[in-house]
């Protein structure tokens, strides 16, 4: 796999990481040949770094091949803890899901997909699971589209250019036009609506959550089941729960924004959400 990178760049680390991404839904355990092809690496070179990582506790021999340790979400977490966000989020997300006994989730934007940084679930059957470190195509969820909305059009460009590292087909695959008027619905209503466009049975809705400059930093939704609950359940029931949560929320963020960084320091991870986010 060849690079546009500078005199720093740790190619190395980039292999490792490369190893370490293979590994997806479905595909836990992966053997040394099919690693390499999949990265595009020697095989003598992927041994090496199979070997390291397991020293490390990352990696572990398996059937016939090589899996994944629960420690590798270390290095997920380590990045949700520093921004303190489920901490802050977590008993407004409970309290939504006691009212409207429906999973909501809160997700980022990380290239041309969102990424799932918190989530409060109830026992429901769905067509797609769904954790913490979840990805999915960003146009075709309603956290999605209101975390593309909040960016001008070169960011939009830019990001829409990066291929969804999700694995996932979603039913709804816009043109350019189609998603630019959604997007601009809603900015216009300020939450945006998902009926079964990533996968049939899966209707949400979601809104903006803001740090303490009115940035949008974050998305945060409810899920439903399209059998269970009607489109106008979900936005005249539902909605106006949500959009309080996300007012809270974003309330709680602003007002750590406030603090003095020494107030800051004694919670654990806690980085003032006005000052760096993503």
């Amino acid at each position: 796999m060849t690079r546009e990178a500078g005199p720093d760049f740790i190619e190395a680390l980039a292999r490792g990481l490369d190893v370490l991404r293979c590994f997806r839904a479905g595909r836990p355990v992966l053997t040394l040949s099919e690693i390499a092809a999949a990265t595009g690496l020697a095989r003598p070179t992927v041994r090496r770094i199979l070997l390291t990582l397991d020293e490390l506790g990352y990696v572990r021999s398996a059937d016939r091949g090589f899996a994944l340790t629960p420690r590798v979400l270390e290095l997920g977490m380590s990045y949700i803890n520093s921004l303190n966000m489920w901490e802050i989020a977590e008993p407004h997300m409970r309290r939504l899901v006691d009212q409207t006994n429906e999973s909501s989730s809160m997700a980022q934007l990380d290239g041309n997909d969102i990424v799932y940084v918190a989530r409060v679930a109830v026992p429901k059957i769905v067509t797609l699971a769904v954790t913490v470190g979840t990805r999915f195509p960003a146009a075709a969820t309603s956290m999605g589209k209101i975390l593309l909305a909040a960016l001008d059009q070169a960011e939009l460009t830019a990001v829409l250019a990066e291929p969804t590292r999700s694995g996932i087909t979603p039913w709804w695959q816009p043109e350019r036009d189609e998603l630019d008027r959604t997007l601009r619905e809603v900015r216009a209503r300020g939450w945006a609506l998902a009926d079964q466009d990533l996968a049939p049975g899966i209707r949400s809705v979601a809104t903006g959550v803001r740090n303490g400059d009115g940035k949008v930093v974050a998305a945060v939704n409810v899920t439903v089941h399209a059998a269970e609950t009607s489109v106008e359940k979900l936005t005249e029931d539902h909605l106006p729960r949500l959009l309080r949560t996300a007012a809270d929320i974003s309330r709680d963020w602003a007002l750590l924004d406030t603090l003095p960084i020494s107030v800051h320091e004694p919670r654990r991870g806690v980085v003032p959400l006005g000052v760096r986010l993503p």
